[in-house]
């Protein structure tokens, strides 16, 4: 059995492409996926079956939440190692732990190259960083992600792939989930506090 984590694109922001998240697991578990928990309202889905591709996983969650939800959704998934590797390439220690709200890492569809992270650079007007690491990005805001410039659409549009960002805290929460056991049932999994 892997464990595996699987972010959503887009759901549950500002009132848009609302998911429940026990709706998320029963997903999960109609594709016979074994002990799926769920972090945050934001669509982090943890979840142990067959080691398989993840594009290959990445299909048939998308397939049976079209099925299940009524909505197209893109899934981005990694595998517990894949998870851990995310974590230790991270090129920006320091913001990891002085500002872990304002460090990103962006899980991407594939893994650009250097040509398209210098068309990102060049598209940067602020004090924002971004650096690659095979199929991830991590951004470092340090005015903050709300008002920049450096927006998740002009980040897709420039490497030519698409994403979704998780701020390090989550990251880190997400990398804490896997390294326990999943119990089968826990009244506090969609509980815990907002990041």
């Amino acid at each position: 059995m892997t464990s595996y984590v699987a972010l959503l694109r887009a759901v549950n922001l500002a009132g848009r492409n609302r998911v429940g998240m026990a709706d998320l697991r029963e997903v999960a578990e109609a594709l016979g996926y074994a002990e799926p928990r769920t972090l945050l309202q934001s669509g982090n889905l943890l979840l142990r079956g067959p080691a398989r591709p993840g594009v290959a996983l990445e299909r048939d969650l998308r397939e049976a939440a079209k099925k299940k939800l009524g909505m197209e959704i893109d899934f981005f998934v990694r595998s517990a190692a894949e998870w851990r590797a995310l974590v230790a390439k991270n090129p920006f220690p320091r913001e990891a732990k002085s500002d872990p709200g304002h460090l990103i890492a962006i899980a991407l569809s594939g893994a650009p190259g250097g040509t398209e992270l210098t068309a990102l650079e060049a598209a940067i007007t602020g004090r924002e960083r971004v650096r690659l690491a095979g199929r991830t990005a991590y951004a470092v805001y340090p005015d903050g992600v709300g008002r920049s410039k450096l927006t998740m659409a002009l980040i897709e549009r420039k490497l030519g792939v698409r994403g979704t960002g998780r701020n390090w805290n989550t990251v880190l929460k997400l990398a804490a989930l896997l390294d326990t056991s999943h119990p089968t049932s826990s009244p506090a999994r969609d509980s815990r506090p907002r990041t």
